[in-house]
């Protein structure tokens, strides 16, 4: 089965640091899901090809077909790479602008690395003052590591080992693939649910939704008590 992941890089020049960096980030996420004996295809999206059409978008609330079409593709994700360089303290104003156009709830669920590339790594607490909150205000599922680079850390000063550049790239693709395979979630031997992204608006923990039942945390405490 092929996952579809989306990558959304923010870089302004070409070639960029930013799209360097999602690159790296979505090269590990293609064989972390290989390892898990599925294949995946990679969309990416240069926001500043889009810098017009946001534009348009913001001033008159009507998509352009090029926008419309990528708004489409990331809905239809099964996970997400997101990287921003920092402007600032925070993310650039075309990627705060493209998440501002997508529907309400495309990205509810979906699987998420937050990236960040800086001068320096002053800057590095922009994925959690900034990248964090507004991934939780969409209801995307944001990955436990978020990788921040600044340009000491591109070619031989980015570190080595787990905390290196390339280590937490690492572990951030492992936790995005082991969500979008769908990773059995839980205790063993008490939840058998696997985790896929919801397709429905509505509370969901672990793919079990909130419905007549109770919440899914209700339902997932009555699973455990039975």
């Amino acid at each position: 089965m092929s996952r579809r992941l989306i990558v959304v890089t923010g870089g302004l020049s070409q070639p960029s640091s930013t799209r360097l960096l999602s690159d790296r980030i979505a090269d590990a996420v293609i064989a972390a899901i290989g390892a898990r004996g599925e294949s995946v295809d990679v969309d990416v999206v240069e926001l500043r090809d889009l810098a017009g059409d946001l534009a348009t978008m913001m001033t008159t609330h009507v998509p352009t077909p090029p926008l419309a079409d990528v708004r489409d593709r990331v809905s239809r994700a099964d996970g997400l790479i997101a990287v921003t360089p920092v402007f600032t303290a925070s993310y650039s104003g075309l990627f705060k602008m493209f998440f501002d156009a997508l529907d309400t709830d495309s990205l509810r669920g979906m699987p998420t690395i937050v990236a960040a590339t800086a001068g320096t790594a002053r800057h590095s607490l922009v994925l959690d003052h900034a990248m964090r909150p507004l991934f939780g205000f969409l209801n995307a599922v944001v990955v436990p590591t978020g990788i921040f680079a600044a340009t000491e850390d591109f070619g031989g000063g980015e570190g080595s080992g787990e905390e290196g550049l390339s280590g937490r790239i690492r572990r951030a693709a492992d936790e995005l693939a082991a969500l979008m395979v769908a990773d059995t979630v839980g205790v063993d031997g008490y939840v058998t649910t696997t985790a896929t992204r919801p397709r429905t608006s509505g509370n969901t923990v672990a793919g079990v939704s909130a419905g007549p039942g109770g919440s899914a945390f209700e339902v997932l405490l009555r699973s455990h008590l039975q």
